[in-house]
């Protein structure tokens, strides 16, 4: 960059070079960052999440119980949720994980989210990154929203989803899609939402990397529950409708997702 510098009647130039870090986390584009976990302590920071605790399924009929931080630990900047088996049964309570939520802690409404993680992998496992509108109580599901910036199931090697549930769509009618990311179970990727108040957009890694969009022509309360703050979930649950219809193999425990920071900008 050339900068003119002015010095009473006199004038001259000079070239300085700016460098702006890839992953500074104070820079994208024209936001700001509001939030974010970088997992930096040597605990779960309970300031933004709770551990929501007992039996997993909640309509989906996984196995899991989910535990009060026996589960989750966060070591070399990273949180770490790992799901156990605890006896070869496959049945309710033969695996223990961690479903960490924000719920009337951090909750937001429009921006861009963005999480970088590395997920697990095996036949069962169905970890999460998703979003519940923060109405969930008194709206109930689906009417409250869900956003799923990434799922995965293990019985599908390398593939992930992006998802939206309403009233309109929900369950397998969901609207999203799937997209194969090869190293999904072994490197790290940003997985991102650019969320306004006319489209969602999903990406993995840049903007540029589009996964998915969900922009109804017409917005209505039954296909857009999106004006309001939503919270986050993050979770490994193990069987179930979807992480279990083609059986668990129970050969692949301890599992683990491994999250390197959630961050939000505005």
């Amino acid at each position: 960059m050339e900068l003119i510098v002015a010095v009473g009647n006199d004038t001259f130039s000079t070239k300085q070079t700016i460098t702006i870090i890839q992953d500074d986390p104070n820079y994208v584009d024209n936001m700001t960052l509001v939030w974010s976990d970088e997992f930096d302590g040597t605990s779960v920071n309970t300031d933004y999440w709770t551990f929501e605790t007992g039996a997993g399924g909640w309509g989906n009929n996984e196995l899991q119980n989910y535990t009060n931080g026996d589960n989750a630990e966060v070591t070399d900047g990273k949180l770490i949720i790992t799901a156990k088996k605890v006896n070869d049964d496959k049945v309710a309570g033969s695996y223990t994980s961690t479903r960490l939520i924000s719920k009337g802690k951090k909750e937001f409404t429009y921006g861009r989210y963005e999480i970088r993680a590395k997920l697990p992998s095996g036949t069962g496992i169905w970890p999460a990154i998703w979003m519940l509108g923060s109405n969930l109580n008194t709206a109930g599901w689906p009417a409250c929203g869900e956003i799923d910036i990434m799922e995965y199931v293990g019985y599908q090697p390398d593939v992930v989803h992006a998802t939206v549930h309403t009233t309109a769509g929900s369950g397998s009618n969901g609207d999203g899609r799937s997209v194969t990311l090869t190293t999904a179970e072994e490197e790290f990727h940003i997985y991102g939402l650019l969320w306004d108040e006319t489209e969602m957009v999903f990406y993995i890694d840049t903007p540029d990397n589009v996964t998915h969009t969900y922009a109804p022509s017409t917005k209505t309360a039954s296909n857009w529950p999106f004006d309001e703050d939503q919270f986050f979930i993050l979770n490994v649950a193990v069987g179930g409708n979807w992480g279990g219809a083609q059986g668990i193999d129970n050969t692949i425990f301890p599992q683990s997702m491994e999250v390197d920071y959630v961050r939000v900008y505005q």
